[in-house]
């Protein structure tokens, strides 16, 4: 599947396994996934192009570059606004906005009960912020309503995703690029990914 990349940075892996273990409290778990994000973000946006630009240094003028695309964050509600804040440490000119949905605990289906998305798109590229891919329902649903909404370019970004949520999302949308840190085994009858972390929001906000 070339449109599936998962990272083998060591300090990812490190800080992976530091964030699935159950010992972990919040504030711990809050900090690494805010880590991990800002680690990810550097292999999902290699490809971003950049535009030639000139800069004063102390010493005299010097070549550099500047990224040519505007960048856009969406996270899903709730346990993807962890990705936020490192990602806007990298590039804090990025826009972000917010689409909730829920997973049915009885359909395992994701239902939409919130978008926060502009009349039309103001940016280039849509980094889809969720840190399981676990069915993959909440995260091609929300590819679909940035599609109708007008978005080109999607990227999806998450932590550990499942075989059934990866085949879900690229069976539904090919050409959407997936970044995970981990690509575990398989989700069990409650739709959980397995070994995962478990409930990624309720150990972010300490509700579990």
């Amino acid at each position: 599947m070339p449109e599936l990349h998962v990272s083998t940075h060591p300090l990812i892996l490190h800080k992976l396994a530091l964030l699935r273990d159950a010992t972990t409290e919040p504030k711990k778990f809050r900090q690494l996934i805010r880590e991990i994000s800002m680690m990810m973000l550097i292999d999902a946006t290699v490809d971003v192009p950049v535009s030639a630009i000139t800069v004063e240094t102390p010493m005299g003028s010097a070549p550099g570059h500047r990224l040519a695309k505007r960048l856009g964050l969406v996270p899903v509600l709730r346990a993807g606004l962890g990705m936020v804040d490192g990602i806007l440490e990298m590039v804090p000119y990025a826009q972000v906005w917010h689409i909730g949905l829920y997973r049915d605990e009885r359909t395992l289906r994701p239902v939409e009960y919130y978008n926060k998305l502009p009349v039309a798109p103001s940016v280039d590229i849509c980094l889809l912020l969720d840190p399981m891919l676990a069915t993959g329902g909440s995260a091609s649903a929300t590819v679909d309503i940035l599609k109708r909404w007008g978005a080109k370019q999607i990227k999806f970004l998450g932590l550990i995703g499942a075989p059934e949520g990866v085949a879900r999302l690229h069976g539904d949308h090919p050409d959407v690029p997936i970044y995970l840190a981990a690509l575990d085994e398989r989700l069990n009858e409650r739709g959980y990914i397995v070994p995962g972390l478990g409930d990624a929001g309720d150990r972010q906000f300490g509700t579990g």
